[in-house]
């Protein structure tokens, strides 16, 4: 309202100075020049103070509308179940901009439909005394804002566009700035001496933004010019043909003011409210890409109504499994079955590449298969809910997550029903090896585990936090799982790659312990490490190559006795003349 209403104060600063001046002309009363005086005072009141509270109530407004959406936004980004839109180049280009618009634009169409709604007064005020002085001036004044209204609108779609072009370009400049930042990278980048190589990366992307920019600023400045030289000739043609009324007594003094008043607050408003309309429609143009992102399909399906998922009893079955993640990539999986039964260890065993990882994925519903099932006590997991499903399952990735917060915070995490019951946090440190180290820290459990950032964000004073070793962030991984008590399937991946001799073999019997005669899926490619798992699967080529018991391989000869005995071989004697000579003869031996 107060926006809204400041659009008529020109226009009555307008008349008050037309009426004082008219009335000290014609040599009128005090009395009768005060009441244009006391509209002329009131109008500078509301010129000098409506500005103020309409621009903080705005502020106020920009902040809701900045926090709502954003809640909004990444609701969304939330709702999809699976990995996929994640690695979209495209999804992340439009995230990016989203992100800018959530805080931005939605305020900004608020504020551009106030403002133009002020200007839009402004202009219907000084259209009606330009009418009264001049209805052919007021004829031109309109006429000559048409090729504007087209000009602004086509500059406000030009900009649209850089605006994304720059926020793709700008995502990798993050990319560049972020690795010379990050004190994890800057062990490389300092060793094998590439700061320089990817300053240069970066720079390459700020110049490409900043020509994008320079063009739609030269656009702009030259199609800003020739509106301005058409406003020029226009009020220029106004001024001289109110001298010339003047002169031939057609207008007063307060007329000719007035008249110039008209023209130049008319094209002003004018002018302003097509730059607001332009600039609402750049707005509506970016806001499509804060709603492809928001009204984005899920990345996987989701059944309508989903199939209750029953408690594990007999196992998980994967029925001729195919999956690639394009159609422009190599199959990963080709034609896989596997059992992974209830109550029981199953290894995953098999070179880099083999699809280990990938299987792990597709267990978790991250993606389904291209072709085939996986079946949860003979429940297709498409017909599931994946939150149900993964409520089920604990799990360590190979790419196990480090969170830049507190020690407690970074394994309560793992179950947020638990995060507030420090016992709980600590039995599940303990189990993982971790518990005295955490104790001792200087905060203990409530130690900040980042130096990038404070514990407590209202204030730098409340200390730096410590670093831990990359064998102690496995731990916590660890720690999050284990605090998951009670899940049908443990997952893990690679649990103890990061880890010295010592602490593996006290992380694997701890790990022992607490899948004991519960459903577990063990990747590693130490196959000491899964020896004693109630069965191994060997993958290659996307597909189960073998399948038993340690020693049923071990004798079996095939692909797993063959990597096992690679693998022991660095610890075997040189064989002498008694013993086995074979590898697999003495891993099998030992």
């Amino acid at each position: 309202m107060i926006t809204l209403t400041s659009g008529l104060v020109p226009v009555l600063v307008a008349w008050m100075t037309k009426l004082l001046i008219d009335g000290l002309t014609r040599g009128a009363e005090v009395k009768t020049l005060l009441v244009p005086a006391l509209g002329y005072v009131l109008a500078a009141i509301l010129v000098g103070v409506g500005p103020l509270g309409a621009r903080y109530l705005r502020g106020v407004v920009d902040r809701k509308v900045g926090l709502l959406t954003q809640d909004r936004l990444f609701t969304a980004v939330g709702r999809h179940p699976g990995l996929g839109r994640l690695e979209e180049p495209v999804f992340l280009d439009r995230l990016r901009v989203a992100q800018d618009v959530g805080r931005t634009v939605a305020g900004q169409l608020a504020d551009g439909a106030l403002t133009a709604g002020k200007s839009l007064l402004t202009v219907a005020g000084f259209m009606v005394s330009l009418v009264a002085l001049s209805p052919l001036m007021a004829v031109i004044v309109l006429v000559t804002g048409v090729p504007s209204l087209v000009a602004q609108l086509a500059l406000s779609r030009h900009q649209a566009r850089a605006v994304f072009e720059i926020g793709r370009i700008e995502r990798r400049e993050d990319f560049y700035s972020s690795l010379i930042a990050s004190p994890t990278a800057a062990k490389e980048i300092r060793l094998f001496g590439i700061g320089d190589f990817l300053r240069l990366r970066l720079l390459t992307e700020r110049r490409a933004a900043n020509a994008v920019t320079q063009s739609v600023d030269a656009r702009q400045t030259k199609v800003q010019s020739v509106l301005e030289l058409l406003s020029s000739l226009v009020s220029g043609a106004g001024l001289v043909w109110a001298v010339f009324a003047a002169h031939d007594g057609a207008l007063t003094v307060g007329g000719v003011t007035m008249f110039v008043a008209a023209v130049d607050g008319m094209q002003g408003s004018l002018g302003s409210l097509l730059i607001q309309l332009a600039a609402s429609q750049r707005a509506l143009l970016m806001f499509d890409h804060y709603l492809a992102v928001v009204e984005a399909e899920p990345d996987l399906p989701l059944a309508s109504e989903p199939a209750p998922l029953p408690r594990l009893r007999h196992g998980i079955e994967l029925r001729d499994v195919w999956f690639r993640y394009s159609t422009d990539q190599d199959w990963v999986l080709r034609g896989l079955d596997l059992f992974i039964p209830c109550g029981q260890a199953l290894a995953l065993v098999g070179l880099n590449g083999a699809g280990k990882s990938t299987l792990v994925k597709l267990v978790c519903r991250f993606y389904d298969p291209t072709r085939g099932r996986i079946l949860w006590d003979g429940v297709d997991l498409r017909e599931v809910d994946p939150a149900e499903l993964r409520e089920r399952i604990s799990t360590v990735f190979q790419d196990f997550q480090h969170y830049d917060m507190t020690a407690a915070e970074n394994i309560g995490l793992g179950d947020l029903r638990l995060a507030n019951r420090p016992e709980r946090i600590h039995v599940a440190a303990a189990k993982a090896g971790m518990h005295e180290k955490l104790a001792s820290l200087p905060q203990g459990y409530d130690t900040m585990l980042s130096r990038s950032f404070h514990r407590d964000s209202s204030s730098a004073d409340s200390g730096v936090g410590t670093l831990l070793s990359g064998g102690q962030h496995q731990r916590l991984a660890l720690a999050r799982a284990f605090i998951r008590e009670g899940r049908d399937l443990m997952i893990l991946d690679e649990p103890s790659a990061g880890l010295d001799a010592e602490s593996e073999h006290e992380i694997h019997l701890s790990i022992s312990r607490h899948r004991a005669g519960g459903t577990s899926l063990l990747i590693s490619h130490r196959l000491n490490a899964v020896r004693d798992a109630d069965r191994i699967a060997v993958l290659g080529d996307g597909r189960v190559l073998e399948a038993g018991n340690h020693r049923e391989l071990m004798q079996g000869g095939g692909e797993y006795a063959r990597l096992f005995a690679l693998q022991a071989d660095g610890y075997v004697d040189e064989p002498s003349g008694s013993g086995p000579a074979d590898p697999v003869q003495a891993a099998a031996a030992s």
